[in-house]
């Protein structure tokens, strides 16, 4: 029967990916972006990766498995966009903001990708492992305690870098608000409007010390 064949033949059809673990989520990514959460199926990646839809099963045993791999895969690009801004700072001061623009250019720029990120880390023991071990958190905590000269302890780090991440996924969530766009206007665009706000964060701590 034409429906016999047709079943066959898709259910036959070879992996003509080198690395299909890899070419899976990069079409879930491609999903995310361009239909949302809601399109994010192993039927719907296996199609968009042109593979038969039991291919993703040899991967990953549900959506759940996929997703943990599309974060994963996040927080790996997140880091990388971190390390490149840093490594063009010339000072800690310079790495600090360029770390936060990095990041809000980033969520701003993988809007689903960014959720998805956050969505698989709420619920875990610990951070993902890609903020660990040099990875983008670590890179905000170094640069925090290159600025203290190493005199923080470790608990006075520890807070100081959550309030940093904490200022960059905030302005991440609003970075879109019109209320924001008279004073992006007067900074000269949203570049100078995220740097303002980033080299802003210690101004209440600098008076309370004068």
């Amino acid at each position: 029967m034409p429906w016999m064949t047709q079943t066959a033949t898709s259910e036959a059809r070879p992996y003509h990916h080198g690395d299909l673990s890899r070419a899976l989520v990069e079409a879930a990514r491609r999903i995310l972006e361009t239909e949302g959460p809601s399109a994010l199926s192993l039927r719907a990646v296996a199609r968009e990766a042109g593979v038969s839809p039991a291919a993703p099963y040899h991967h990953f045993k549900d959506k759940g498995e996929l997703l943990d791999a599309v974060a994963h895969e996040g927080w790996a690009a997140l880091d990388a966009a971190l390390t490149e801004a840093r490594l063009k700072a010339a000072d800690s001061q310079e790495r600090m903001t360029g770390l936060g623009v990095a990041y809000v250019r980033f969520a701003r720029d993988n809007p689903a990708l960014y959720r998805v990120m956050y969505d698989c880390s709420r619920d875990k023991d610990a951070l993902p492992e890609q903020m660990k071990e040099e990875g983008a958190y670590c890179q905000v905590r170094n640069t925090i305690d290159e600025r203290s000269g190493g005199t923080a302890s470790p608990i006075d780090l520890e807070l100081a870098t959550i309030a940093a991440w904490c200022a960059g996924h905030g302005l991440a969530e609003m970075i879109s608000f019109k209320q924001f766009d008279p004073l992006k206007e007067a900074l000269g665009g949203e570049e100078a409007f995220l740097r303002g706000v980033f080299e802003h964060l210690g101004m209440f701590a600098k008076l309370d010390q004068a």
